[in-house]
């Protein structure tokens, strides 16, 4: 088993912490291509056999395979007194979470969580609060999601989940919503080849 760090943003933090995050998907980096008359082409594929190319060719997942765990990180804050040294540097510190303001010692007796904000690429492993167990991993066209695999990202839809959508959103729309705010409108529209991960939540 192998152990590796994943970023997530505060709201998917949230659905991760509620339970109704148990997928996620990242963009194939370099996209798949293909060989064909002697040019490079976008492989345009079914998903079953892209993936056996990916498996033939060398090319794993590089967030891991089912049974491997990946530890989140998240934006964050310690101490004031340690503002000016690295996260690596220093371990054993109060934490305050920015996603939902929850205080975890790490086993400290001292230090206080009015420092300045973390981003989460910051995040060392020991004040990691999230250790998620991959139970699938596959590859797809990011538009080929579905209802249930939407809901399944932390979209519920409904009324509200979109700002200044006068419909109730369904998870797909949702879910697009959330992939543009992070990734941009256009890597939705470009439908990338994405590993798409599914995993259950490992209690600490």
């Amino acid at each position: 088993m192998k152990q590796r760090p994943i970023l997530f943003s505060a709201p998917m933090v949230r659905a991760l912490l509620d339970g109704s995050k148990t997928q996620t998907r990242r963009i194939i980096t370099p996209q798949p291509q293909a060989v064909s008359e002697n040019k490079i082409i976008d492989w345009e594929g079914d998903a079953k056999v892209l993936a056996q190319l990916l498996k033939q060719s060398g090319k794993e997942c590089p967030y891991g395979q089912v049974g491997d765990q990946l530890w989140v990180r998240e934006t964050w804050r310690t101490d004031d007194s340690l503002d000016s040294k690295a996260p690596s540097t220093f371990a054993s510190w109060p934490v305050k979470y920015e996603a939902d303001g929850k205080v975890l010692t790490h086993g400290a007796f001292h230090g206080n969580t009015k420092g300045k904000t973390r981003t989460s690429i910051h995040m060392p492993r020991w004040a990691s609060r999230i250790t998620l167990e991959i139970t699938g991993v596959r590859v797809e066209r990011l538009q080929d999601i579905s209802e249930e695999d939407a809901m399944s990202e932390g979209a519920i839809g409904g009324h509200g989940a979109i700002p200044n959508y006068q419909y109730a959103a369904t998870p797909v729309e949702h879910f697009k919503h959330i992939w543009e705010s992070i990734n941009g409108a256009e890597s939705w529209e470009a439908n990338p080849w994405v590993w798409v991960l599914e995993f259950k939540r490992v209690e600490q």
